[in-house]
């Protein structure tokens, strides 16, 4: 499949209310069109009896961000497999289809990874990702990414032997294996309690380290800091508050907010084709959530179409020209026919 490439990714340690995750939330939407659908997967937090809380507090804190591009926004209510919102449910999940953003944030690492691992929802979450959708993982939902995810919640809490998990593996193709580990710097035990590297602190994290693979590397991420991934021009930037942790090799290297560094430097990197992966089915049903073949052009859009008609009755080329801009930054293409200005949605742009 060729004509599209995977859209960006944002790893945050944490604050994805805050001003940091603010920060990635209009950094990646810079880039897509005014309008664009935004979805936000409840699934790492689908545990929890206050899950649909928690997903619609970071919507409405996307939709007050995202303001100014007039983005609308999702919430993914995919909870637990076997149950009415399945993660494998394909009403439940259809919105990621057409989703050009999609989030998945605080919760559990490991329930992340069981309810997603093979599930509908993340064909989606890949597939969309591939015809040019922005993705933000923080908090669990960053650790669930890798291929070594961080069992967070057994260890801390219930006291099981330091191990890893295996985790969904997004950057796999690309050559990247990871192991993310958000909440690097956290304080919470204060003195009396070292509470770094997610909750593990030195001494454990340290045989964790000893427990990874050879060609692995640990991607360490600040609170309130974001690691973003363009994988079409491989490289990575830091944005935030604090900074990006890297450890490969026997070394360790740390960059702060602004500084950027290609993906080389986090493994044998590779541009990958992650649409082959994908059933057929999904790869079809997401290229026609992006190309409706007989959408309605909204009133903005039809507005201005007959605005640059008229101005090319009237042989103002030059505000016919401002009009078709205007009308492109919306996401629509015009065409000039015998019958008029003809309207259709940019392809993987609605």
């Amino acid at each position: 499949m060729t004509g599209y490439q995977p859209g960006p990714i944002a790893l945050l340690g944490s604050g994805e209310t805050a001003a940091a995750g603010g920060r990635v939330f209009e950094t990646l939407a810079r880039d897509l069109p005014r309008g664009f659908r935004a979805a936000i997967l409840e699934t790492p937090a689908g545990f929890e009896l206050n899950s649909e809380r928690v997903a619609g507090r970071i919507a409405t804190f996307a939709q007050l961000r995202l303001n100014s591009y007039a983005a609308q926004v999702d919430v993914i209510r995919a909870r637990r497999r076997g149950t009415p919102l399945s993660p494998d449910d394909p009403a439940v999940t259809a919105p990621l289809l057409r989703a050009q953003m999609i989030f998945a944030g605080p919760g559990s690492p490991t329930y992340t990874v069981r309810q997603l691992s093979g599930a509908l929802a993340w064909e989606r979450v890949r597939a969309a990702h591939a015809l040019g959708a922005a993705l933000i993982f923080a908090s669990a939902g960053a650790i669930a990414i890798g291929r070594y995810a961080l069992p967070v919640y057994e260890i801390y809490k219930a006291g099981h032997d330091l191990r890893w998990h295996a985790g969904l593996d997004l950057l796999g193709p690309f050559g990247l294996n990871l192991a993310v580990v958000s909440h690097w710097n956290n304080t919470e035990g204060g003195a009396e309690l070292d509470t770094r590297y997610c909750f593990m602190g030195k001494d454990r994290f340290d045989e964790l380290a000893r427990l990874l693979p050879p060609d692995a590397t640990i991607v360490g991420i600040d609170e309130h800091t974001a690691l973003t991934i363009d994988l079409a021009g491989a490289r990575a930037a830091v944005l935030g508050q604090g900074r990006i942790t890297v450890i490969r090799d026997g070394r360790e290297l740390t960059f702060s907010d602004g500084e950027s560094f290609a993906l080389g430097l986090l493994g044998p990197f590779r541009p990958a084709e992650p649409l082959a992966s994908l059933p057929a089915e999904t790869v079809a049903e997401a290229l026609a959530a992006r190309n409706p073949a007989d959408e309605p052009a909204p009133d903005e859009v039809l507005a201005l179409a007959n605005a640059r008609q008229a101005a090319r009755i009237a042989r103002d080329w030059a505000r016919a020209d401002q009009l078709r801009n205007k009308i492109e930054a919306l996401g629509w293409q015009v065409q000039d026919t015998p019958d008029g200005p003809s309207l259709t949605p940019e392809a993987g742009g609605r």
